[in-house]
């Protein structure tokens, strides 16, 4: 397989994923924060084909759950009327894509509620949570990877290029910021702000801590691109026409690090998604009644919940086709990048 092909596979893959987690009002069978107190912690409901009498069904079924007699947390499905799945059915009100007010969802019920993954304790349908959920993290990974990557793009341009006594005061609160570990350094900017806040000013105070403490990487690396780059033949004719330093740094410098940026975003993103995982998982992220991974898992602090009720630990499970994806797709993007270079520096070319 190609590189290219790899590249534009994954990508794909990566494309397929955050399709399905952008529209989640459509894939979700309910609204994520509508509760049901009287069944808590249902346990995921299984679809049939064939009934318990050997009939074979064309539309796929599900049995309604009811408490076993003599308990009060164990559920045990009512063989007694099978209830059908249907597709494309309307529900609870949702905007496609944050914009396009809908009710139409890819499957449902008439009569009663299905719960692929399960309920929480609140009754709330777990696969619903999930999927909007992963709009909060996703985007948090996608915001916090965007804020590092600018900052690590201009500290490491205005370091390598401008050299001196900035590349050294610039490289040394670099090697400061990977000296740290970023995930107590996280617990300590996050412990500073105000835990009384909206969801969306909680959702913002995550974004910008996980952005400003990973930028030192990726500053480094666009430095070294940089300090290659600005002693290229074309590079010193531009300066000798008279050509701005602002111009050379568009022009010239920066696509050189596009690549490294690019492969810097596919290993980041996900990074930060389980860095947003953490922080609300720990009570420092996104508060409930919003859902993201982080806060579904917190749940899980309580024992009992720990080793009672299974399909709670599947929000963990949500991010790893995501980091699949993205490795994957850093994989493609470093191995496309790597035999231009060899060319370029040695004169040899692969194919």
């Amino acid at each position: 397989m190609t590189q290219r092909r790899k590249l534009t596979n994954w990508l794909i893959v990566l494309v397929a994923l955050h399709g399905i987690i952008a529209a989640a009002g459509f894939f979700a069978p309910y609204d994520p924060v509508e509760q049901d107190r009287g069944r808590p912690y249902l346990p995921p409901m299984h679809l049939h084909m064939v009934d318990g009498q050997g009939h074979l069904h064309v539309r796929p079924f599900f049995y309604p759950l009811r408490l076993r007699e003599g308990s009060f947390d164990q559920y045990e499905e009512d063989t007694a009327g099978a209830v059908p799945l249907r597709l494309f059915t309307r529900g609870a009100a949702y905007r496609l894509l944050g914009l396009i007010p809908s009710r139409l969802h890819l499957f449902g019920a008439v009569g009663a509620r299905i719960h692929l993954l399960g309920t929480d304790a609140y009754g709330r349908d777990q696969l619903s949570r999930i999927l909007y959920g992963g709009q909060v993290s996703l985007l948090a990974g996608l915001l916090g990877a965007t804020v590092t990557l600018l900052l690590g793009a201009l500290i490491g341009m205005a370091a390598g290029y401008y050299s001196g006594w900035r590349d050294e005061l610039l490289m040394r609160v670099a090697e400061l910021f990977l000296a740290l570990p970023w995930l107590y350094l996280l617990f300590a900017l996050r412990a500073f702000l105000p835990l009384a806040v909206s969801p969306l000013e909680a959702f913002l105070l995550v974004v910008v801590v996980i952005g400003m403490v990973g930028w030192a990487r990726p500053a480094r690396l666009v430095r070294g691109v940089v300090l290659s780059v600005k002693e290229r033949d074309f590079v010193r004719a531009a300066r000798g026409f008279g050509a701005s330093d602002f111009y050379l740094l568009r022009h010239h410098i920066f696509p050189e690090t596009a690549s490294v940026l690019l492969t810097q975003a596919a290993i980041l993103v996900p990074q930060f998604i389980l860095a947003e995982m953490t922080l609300s998982f720990l009570g420092l992220g996104v508060p409930e009644p919003m859902s993201s991974w982080g806060n579904l898992l917190a749940t899980l602090q309580q024992y009992s919940v720990l080793v009672s009720y299974w399909w709670m630990y599947l929000p963990a499970l949500a991010i790893v086709p995501f980091f699949l994806g993205y490795l994957g797709l850093a994989s493609a993007l470093q191995q496309r990048t790597t035999p231009y270079k060899l060319e370029e520096k040695t004169g040899w070319n692969p194919s």
